[in-house]
């Protein structure tokens, strides 16, 4: 699967041309990373807060950007492979010479300015991402320039996933699943949980080499292990941590291909589980099922949270919840809406989301298992490593091996 094709582009147009004719709007402004690449294809190599960026969708004409100096021949590179959306790129610089006098990062909203004007957007309504930063200045040297803030509506036109990004995130999904495999073999006792990482992060990246060359990759992951993993993000002191015999462990494996990310969580344990560890995870099980099962097409966003909460209160474990059942993905790890417990609109067919709620009790461990899922009449799983107690227990023979 390659990078996104232009029928994903054609597809995002029209949706962002039924946005400009609702609002009124002459463009759309993009100055955030992941909207950029939402309008673009560009996996962006900067930090926009350090090198501003910009990227313009007018109703009526085609796409332009401005991006920093540093971007340019990354956006050559993309050209050539065909990744772009966009031909007519832009670049300002942030060193001195005698040449670069007039397009120098001190001057961005200028040179924005006079790009919009030069593009017939001098007097304009445009829709943006954020109003802030450089952007927000532009008016001041083109007054007749009206920025308005519609991350709302702009976050709305990515609810919804093109099968060709439900594509790229089932083979991300699929990926996950190899390294999941591939951690349950590497775990023993004594084993650094940063080592364990580290080494597991050279396979993945080696397997991705195989399924995806000439693609990009990104992942993100960490091993928790034992009391510790009562933190949903760790204690903050994981360096000479090590599993030992009879931990659970929290292990997170997020791949991003192509732009597009995917949640796979796993909660394993180095031998055979005690008691209260097996009825927390027996709990947590329920919990993510229930939630796969409520993620369907007209069933309020809500009801994702309130069956995987059903569950665990009803387990006795309402007050070892951290954290909501799950958010939406896509462009980013976590996509909108963010308010998932409290928001009651319809799930959309092709919305993905992640399924993990979690048990953490204090001194024993966390509990939890987080897949990514497709909100469709029968909601589709895309992450399939096993959940089972069985499938997911290190037997104590191995375990001391």
């Amino acid at each position: 699967m390659p990078f996104l094709s232009a029928a994903v582009w054609q597809t995002r147009r029209a949706a962002m041309n039924a946005l400009m004719d609702r609002e009124g709007l002459d463009a759309l402004a993009f100055t955030t990373a992941d909207f950029v690449q939402f309008a673009t294809n560009f996996n962006l190599d900067v930090q926009t807060w350090e090198r501003p960026v910009l990227a313009v969708v007018p109703r009526r004409g085609d796409p332009f950007c401005l991006f920093n100096e540093l971007s340019a021949h990354h956006v050559r590179m993309a050209a050539e492979r065909d990744q772009l959306w966009v031909e007519e790129v832009h670049f300002y610089d942030e060193h001195r010479s005698r040449a670069n006098a007039n397009r120098l990062v001190t001057q961005w909203p200028q040179i924005a300015g006079a790009l919009l004007r030069d593009k017939g957007l001098g007097a304009a309504r445009i829709g943006a991402d954020a109003v802030s930063g450089p952007l927000a200045k532009v008016p001041e040297v083109q007054p007749q320039v009206e920025i308005l803030a519609r991350m709302a509506e702009l976050r709305g036109l990515r609810l919804v996933k093109h099968p060709e990004e439900l594509a790229l995130m089932r083979q991300a999904a699929a990926l996950s699943d190899w390294a999941q495999e591939l951690y349950m073999d590497a775990i023993r006792p004594g084993r650094l949980v940063q080592e364990l990482d580290a080494a597991m992060h050279a396979r993945i990246f080696e397997e991705a080499a195989n399924r995806f060359p000439g693609e990009h990759l990104e992942v993100r992951g960490y091993t928790l292990t034992g009391p510790a993993s009562a933190s949903p993000h760790g204690n903050g002191a994981l360096t000479g941590l090590r599993i030992e015999e009879g931990h659970g462990i929290v292990n997170i494996v997020i791949p991003r291909l192509n732009g597009l990310v995917i949640e796979n969580e796993r909660t394993f344990f180095c031998g055979t589980p005690s008691d209260a560890q097996a009825e927390a995870y027996d709990a947590a099980l329920a919990a993510n099922e229930a939630a796969i099962a409520a993620a369907r097409t007209g069933n309020p966003v809500s009801a994702i949270e309130d069956a995987a909460r059903g569950e665990i209160e009803a387990a006795g474990f309402g007050a070892h919840i951290r954290h909501r059942t799950g958010h939406g993905m896509g462009l980013i790890g976590h996509e909108y809406p963010a308010d998932m417990a409290f928001n009651d609109r319809p799930l959309l067919a092709g919305e993905v989301y992640s399924a993990e709620p979690g048990i953490y009790l204090y001194g024993l461990g966390g509990f939890r298992i987080d897949d990514t899922v497709v909100v469709g009449d029968t909601p589709e799983v895309l992450t399939k490593a096993p959940k089972d107690l069985a499938g997911i227990t290190l037997p104590a023979g191995a375990a001391a091996a």
